[in-house]
């Protein structure tokens, strides 16, 4: 393995916390044995080129100082590569880091288990969906879940978080049932009236709703977890439980385990990592061991 290491940095994630952590980051690395370069784009294309560059150049690793977002970006570059991918997740939701067993909360710690990782050469493949010409490392969402963020991304008040919690009042206020269209693994289209559709890779999105609670990363298979048509009474009493992965009891949650899924329901955005990846139609696929990440210790 080469010793150029590429730090792949969003100095805005984390409240502007990337770009303080990035430097501290970079001296572990450093102190380590390893020559560090920064790559910090203009904006998203600009950066996701510039990383592209350098796995071209065939870096020792690339790795991504940021949220969810920017292990997405960083996955567009990896992706169905060999050049291995690091994360120090200084994020709001930090879901692939969740999922990948990585410390969440403590950039210090990520920043030396990629280092003693890259060290030993300790590596481990896990799958990706491919969906919209994209990758994605955790969850594909449709329907009442993309729906908030459809409309938290158009608000611009209140800031963070609490948008898409006011948000998801107002989309509750107007939900009515989804008609989908699913085929699975190219399998006859079944027709169900739905609240939503979540496509697994990992087990979480928005910051640890455990939505896909038994997925395994390792497995070849997405866990596809429809909830079928509920009342908001009762949508608002299954919703706390996504956060411990309990919601997968309730009569109204099917769970499938497939390689391939296609997704169709009127007016619906498809989101993947939490970026927008268009309008459904979507087919969605398993790439197994689409990527190298510098994994914990077993």
């Amino acid at each position: 393995m080469t010793s150029e290491i590429t730090l792949f940095v969003n100095p805005a994630a984390g409240r502007g916390r990337a770009g303080q952590v990035a430097l501290p980051a970079a001296e572990v690395l450093q102190t380590a044995g390893f020559s560090v370069r920064t790559v910090v784009g203009t904006d998203a294309q600009d950066g996701l080129e510039q990383a592209r560059k350098a796995v071209d150049r065939r870096t020792g690793a690339l790795i991504a100082v940021g949220g969810d977002g920017m292990v997405s970006l960083a996955l567009q570059a990896v992706g169905g590569t060999d050049v291995p991918l690091g994360v120090v997740p200084v994020g709001t939701g930090n879901d692939f880091a969740r999922a990948t067993g990585l410390p969440v909360r403590d950039p210090a710690a990520a920043a030396r288990l990629a280092a003693e990782a890259l060290t030993e050469g300790r590596t481990r493949r896990i799958d990706l969906g491919w969906a919209g010409e994209r990758w994605f490392g955790t969850v594909l969402a449709s329907g009442f879940d993309s729906r908030v963020n459809d409309r938290g991304n158009r608000m611009t008040w209140p800031a963070g978080r609490f948008k898409y919690d006011m948000a998801m009042v107002v989309e509750l206020a107007a939900f009515r049932p989804i008609p989908y269209r699913i085929r699975l693994d190219g399998g006859p289209a079944q027709e169900v009236e739905a609240t939503l559709v979540a496509v697994g890779n990992g087990t979480s999105y928005g910051g640890g709703m455990r939505i896909c609670a038994g997925a395994e990363m390792d497995d070849g298979l997405f866990d596809v977890t429809v909830v079928g048509d509920c009342s908001r009474t009762e949508l608002l009493k299954v919703f706390p439980k996504v956060y411990k992965g309990t919601h997968l009891g309730h009569p109204a949650v099917t769970v499938h385990r497939v390689a391939e899924i296609t997704l169709e329901a009127p007016g619906i955005t498809g989101y993947a990592d939490g970026e927008p990846l268009g309008p459904l139609p979507l087919t969605a696929r398993v790439v197994p061991g689409a990527v190298r990440i510098l994994s914990p210790s077993p």
